[in-house]
């Protein structure tokens, strides 16, 4: 009987330790009451609960926590409805304020997040609002931020993940987006031919340079080549004057020369020639000399 007693003691004693001793993890907090009111707030390690007196209110994880909220209908300033869903990343950074500072309060910035979205598209038009995402993602954090630190939140970051307008809004964005790309490709193609006619009209150019050039240099060096060959001829029909100015030429020397000269003459186109007296002697001296040498 005596073992049977002590065996529920040892149970019940096992039992209660279970119970009222806690252990809490590391990025965890637990909210503890005692008697109904908050006591404190447990950090990591080993903690014992009085009985009956201290009750854990709360266990509060205090990572980053990373939530999705569902698409919000949402009208712009142009007055046009779109449906945008947002992500919103925040942590808990007082347990006690989370605890005790709003109901329900995943519910509580959800609602949050819905109402500022609201107001902040609501004073942008349908481009301002495709093409201002980092604006409205800064708007939201600091708004959101600011009105969750009596909650014990700090909102991270917030995102717009997906801004789905009208169908027949994203149909005419798609044909404009179209026309668009055609047009910078009209653009591109007219550039690409005015850049070929360019350089092929500077080709011509210097092609044509290149031929006046060559033209020019070619004249150059006839012109060139011909005065030297008068310089030539001149400096060589000067060296014979020269040459004959010096030799002591004699009247036969003279007459000789006549003679040579009327035989070019003789074999030219003339049919009457004329021979002056002297050379007429000269030559009758030459046939004579040549009969005596037979």
């Amino acid at each position: 009987m005596k073992w049977i007693i002590f065996g529920v003691l040892i149970l019940f004693l096992v039992l209660f330790v279970a119970f009222h001793v806690r252990i809490v993890e590391q990025s965890k907090s637990v909210v503890i009451e005692r008697l109904g009111s908050y006591y404190e707030t447990w950090g990591t390690g080993v903690h014992f609960l009085v009985p009956f007196i201290d009750r854990v209110a709360q266990q509060i994880s205090l990572k980053e926590h990373v939530v999705d909220f569902d698409p919000q209908p949402v009208i712009t300033k142009d007055n046009v409805t779109m449906q945008i869903d947002t992500v919103v990343y925040f942590q808990v950074t007082d347990s006690k304020l989370y605890t005790y500072g709003v109901n329900n309060p995943m519910m509580a910035v959800e609602n949050l997040t819905a109402t500022t979205l609201r107001n902040i598209i609501g004073d942008l038009d349908l481009d301002g609002t495709l093409t201002s995402r980092d604006l409205i993602n800064t708007q939201m954090r600091a708004i959101l931020d600011e009105a969750t630190d009596k909650w014990g939140i700090k909102v991270n970051r917030v995102e717009l993940k997906n801004i789905l307008p009208p169908r027949e809004i994203q149909e005419a964005m798609e044909k404009q987006m179209k026309a668009e790309r055609e047009r910078r490709e009209s653009i591109l193609q007219a550039e690409g031919r005015k850049r070929s006619e360019i350089l092929i009209a500077e080709g011509e150019k210097e092609s044509a340079i290149l031929r006046a050039d060559a033209v020019k240099e070619q004249k150059i060096r006839e012109a060139q080549g011909e005065a030297e060959a008068i310089a030539l001829v001149q400096k060589a029909y000067a060296d014979s004057l020269t040459v004959l100015s010096n030799a002591k030429i004699n009247d036969e020397v003279i007459k000789l020369k006549s003679l040579e000269a009327l035989e070019k003459v003789a074999d030219g186109q003339s049919t009457k020639l004329i021979i002056p007296s002297e050379i007429q002697n000269l030559v009758s001296l030459i046939a004579s000399a040549k009969e005596a040498s037979k």
